[in-house]
């Protein structure tokens, strides 16, 4: 099942989010649902652009000319592709792929892994030379950039700042983009709280969406001012719609980060809430809810009423069949959880080092190794010392 996120009148990249949807569709076999969101996604670009024909169709035409020819339906594709032609003749002088075609590529692959953010930044780039006036195109851009220093080891460069400030110039109204600006202005020191908080006003009265800037701001508060404020501000926005499972996933991490802040004792009432915030989530998304099955295990032990419940979650996931990247994820956590809330140190040992040799570079992995770490330089562990040795020489 998929729900439309960001798709009311104002977001830039609707006609873009109905042809991913699409695909989407098509590959889960859908071809009626298929069919449908690329016909909405001409409409939203025709609306957006304010013209009937234009090269920014050019996406969309190949998309349905691609369906056409899958389902056998060779004069449509061939029609389809009739009106890419006329549209790619009307600018002769490009000699390499359209920037549309950039733009999209790039706006796809901005959201996956570090190397195919790299991709994103090159199609982004050559989408602007041809077509430097797009101001969706730029602000995206930025963003990715943004994305992309985090996982750089050299931090957030100063021109990227500069970019920012000109980017959220030309594109006032993207209240995305003005929370992830605050975002960074509070990185260098200079945290702006009245700016968030009329931010957080504009936030909540515009529609639900995740282009609405509330999963940025959050973080600002969690990071450079209080878990308080962002919680209220989850809050508020869930109180005002009621039934949006998007605002529920961001409460449910809200109560999540303050039930897990450091050196606090969370009260009863904030277990409960997290608790039942998390245990709607898993109903409301069945088909993911590995990562979320455990936050719930997690919560349930921090209450002596829900303990069994945490231990019942994790023997139900030992015994599933999980895929290498689930498996790593599981095992650090659990290792974690036997460390902490068990207190059952050894075979939390043996957990983190289950993690460790899944041959997969990532977060959870640096985890444990970093745990494993930690245990050999306080108790002086000859098993770690040794597994870590081994470690060591393997990746030389």
């Amino acid at each position: 099942m998929m729900q439309d996120i960001g798709t009311e009148d104002g977001c830039k990249w609707l006609g873009h989010i109905y042809n991913l949807q699409g695909y989407v569709h098509f590959q889960l076999g859908s071809i009626e649902e298929a069919r449908s969101f690329f016909s909405k996604a001409a409409r939203a670009f025709r609306k957006m652009r304010g013209a009937e024909e234009g090269p920014w169709l050019v996406v969309t035409y190949g998309n349905q000319a691609w369906l056409h020819h899958h389902q056998g339906e060779q004069e449509e594709s061939r029609a389809c592709l009739s009106k890419i032609d006329g549209l790619m003749t009307e600018d002769p002088s490009q000699d390499e792929l359209h920037p549309e075609i950039c733009a999209e590529k790039a706006w796809t692959l901005m959201k996956f892994s570090r190397e195919q953010k790299l991709l994103a930044d090159d199609y982004f780039q050559r989408a602007i030379r041809m077509q430097p006036d797009v101001v969706e195109w730029q602000t995206s851009h930025v963003i990715l950039l943004v994305l992309m220093s985090k996982q750089s080891k050299t931090g957030f460069e100063e021109d990227i700042m500069e970019k920012l400030r000109k980017a959220k110039e030309q594109d006032p109204e993207n209240l995305y983009l003005a929370a992830v600006y605050l975002q960074q202005l509070a990185k260098k020191g200079q945290i702006d709280q009245s700016g968030a908080s009329e931010l957080a006003t504009t936030v909540l009265r515009n529609p639900v969406s995740s282009y609405s800037g509330i999963k940025p701001l959050l973080w600002f508060y969690r990071t450079f001012t209080s878990l308080d404020e962002a919680v209220a501000l989850a809050e508020e926005a869930l109180k005002l719609h009621p039934d949006e499972r998007y605002l529920k996933r961001c409460a449910a991490l809200c109560y999540r980060w303050k039930i897990w802040e450091k050196d606090s004792r969370p009260s009863p009432s904030l277990i409960e809430k997290g608790i039942r915030a998390h245990e709607e989530l898993i109903s409301l998304y069945p088909d993911s809810s590995f990562m979320k099955r455990m936050d719930l295990a997690n919560i349930y032990a921090k209450s002596e009423n829900t303990k069994t419940k945490s231990e019942k979650i994790y023997k139900e996931l030992l015994t599933e069949d999980l895929e290498p990247a689930e498996q790593q994820v599981f095992f650090n956590i659990y290792a974690k959880h036997l460390y902490f809330n068990q207190q059952h140190y050894n075979m939390s040992i043996q957990y983190h080092m289950k993690a460790v040799e899944i041959p997969i570079k990532s977060f959870h992995q640096e985890s444990s190794i970093q745990a494993l770490e930690k245990i050999r330089h306080r108790k002086g562990n000859q098993e770690v010392d040794r597994f870590l040795s081994r470690l060591r020489a393997s990746q030389r």
